[in-house]
């Protein structure tokens, strides 16, 4: 039973009593001091007032008790003659008869008004319930959420306690160990018969709670446990259901997203390594047949080959196999990017990472056309040192390649976040494809370059899995500057590196 149910059928305590006794007493009271003034119909209005009052108020025990008493305090007190329970007329004997059947059944009328007035406001009150209870789970993200509001929502409307369980891979409800073998056993058949049981339902009679599926036949997300019930609270079991109802909806909606997502995840999945065979063979297929072409020249005819001829095609070679591992480097780090979790970081220095990557440039580049600016004293960062020198890597050999003037690699800090900027004098990246060159396997067209369209692609992932950004910006006197913007923690180790 509902706790406000109970309060319409509540056994009368003893203030009640005593409630009745001051209602009686102080018409009593008010008719002497009218006595003078009015007359014996006034007199009994004033006993019928405090029957009303009493069958408002008071359960329904006490107001009928108050009625049979009103009758007989104003025989009593005012009815000739007084101060017995003597009735001399056949008049008065009509009235006082009429006075209790009136009294009675005002006093039922206004106990059945009081009654329906508590139904009514239970009712509004339940509606409430569930109309917030809709709302919150419609903004419940998960079905750990959804589960706890639901708790909620029974923990408030029933003395309980409640229990609410989930769905296993095998169809059993998901209970914690210990759990009573009545719970297990009422559970389990309230899945397999998808209805309600428990007390008043024509399933499980003789319990003491309802257990309540939580969906339908075949659509079944789990079942509630709602204890100490009683079989003649039939609003409260409806109300139950209509709550079970609601969660059901929402974890069929949350599940429908889950799989949706998952859906959508594995399709970009099954995309992405679609797209990567595809690059794959045509991006290694040249490489790979000029490797071959140029070994197989070698192996057979070396002997009429000039030394110069030779020396060409071992460059031929190692400079295919250096496209080849970069191409290779690069994808990897990209599928592990977009598959693992969060990074290991540690306290790194921005100048000892550009250093090493400017030792290894600046072998390809024997012109020595980068120019870098760090100036000292820099903060650490939190990062990958490994992916950082990758990232820069990619950008100044991506510079090299589509600029034939000096590149400048300027380190500053700036609004708090460390930026790191390659800046190139190359044709620059047409209007409008600003987003579109990080993208995965998109190739510019500036200069005709080979490449596989996955170093930028790369260099985002990896400043965005620091939790930075790499922008791309255009030069006033022509080319691109690419920017790499890292966090700074204010909160800098206390004496260096660790």
């Amino acid at each position: 039973m509902t706790t406000e149910a109970a309060s319409d059928r509540r056994t009368p305590r003893p203030r009640d009593w005593i409630v009745v006794l001051v209602l009686l007493s102080a018409a009593s009271v008010a008719g002497f001091l009218l006595d003078p003034h009015v007359s014996l119909t006034s007199q009994a209005m004033l006993y019928v007032l405090a029957v009303v009052i009493a069958a408002y108020r008071l359960p329904w025990q006490p107001s009928i008790v108050a009625a049979f008493a009103a009758v007989t305090a104003l025989n009593f007190f005012f009815i000739p003659p007084r101060w017995t329970f003597h009735v001399e007329t056949r008049e008065h004997l009509i009235s006082l008869s009429t006075m209790l059947v009136v009294a009675v059944v005002i006093s039922r009328l206004a106990d059945s008004l009081r009654r329906e007035t508590d139904v009514a406001r239970i009712n509004e009150r339940r509606a409430r319930q569930l109309q917030e209870l809709a709302t919150a789970l419609a903004a419940a993200g998960d079905l750990r959420q959804a589960l706890t509001l639901a708790q909620q929502a029974l923990d408030s409307t029933f003395p309980g306690p409640s229990m609410l369980a989930g769905i296993d891979a095998q169809g059993e409800p998901e209970l914690p160990p210990g759990t009573s073998a009545m719970v297990r056993d009422g559970m389990a058949c309230c899945l397999r018969e998808a209805a309600t049981l428990g007390p008043g339902t024509g399933r499980w009679p003789g319990l003491n709670a309802w257990f309540v599926p939580l969906g339908e036949k075949g659509a079944l997300h789990g079942v509630a446990l709602i204890e100490n019930v009683s079989a003649g609270d039939e609003a409260g079991r409806v109300h139950a259901q209509a709550i079970c109802a609601q969660v059901a909806q929402s974890l069929l909606r949350l599940k429908l997203t889950q799989a949706m997502q998952r859906a959508r995840e594995e399709a970009q999945r099954q995309q992405l390594q679609s797209t990567f065979l595809a690059a794959i063979s045509h991006d290694l297929r040249t490489p790979l047949a000029a490797v071959v072409g140029a070994a197989s020249a070698l192996q057979t005819q070396r002997d009429k080959l000039a030394p110069a001829e030779q020396e060409k095609l071992l460059g031929s070679i190692v400079n295919e196999a250096n496209y080849l591992s970069t191409v290779t480097e690069n994808t990897l780090q990209l599928v592990r990017l977009g598959n693992a979790g969060e990074l290991r970081l540690d306290w790194e220095s921005i100048e000892e990472i550009v250093g090493a990557v400017l030792a290894r440039v600046r072998q390809r580049d024997p012109a020595r056309r980068v120019r870098s600016q760090v100036p000292a004293g820099l903060p650490l960062i939190r990062a990958d040192p490994v992916l950082l020198a990758q990232l820069l890597d990619n950008l100044l050999d991506n510079a090299l390649k589509y600029s034939g003037e000096a590149i400048d690699l300027v380190v500053a800090v700036r609004d708090g976040a460390l930026n790191v900027c390659v800046q190139d004098r190359g044709p620059g990246v047409a209007p409008g494809q600003e987003s579109a060159i990080f993208e995965p396997y998109r190739r510019s067209d500036r200069s005709g370059q080979r490449g596989a369209g996955l170093g930028l692609a790369l260099c985002r992932a990896i400043a965005t899995a620091h939790g930075g950004a790499l922008t791309l910006g255009r030069r006033r006197a022509g080319g691109s500057s690419f920017r790499l913007s890292l966090p700074v923690e204010p909160r800098q180790p206390a004496s260096g590196l660790p």
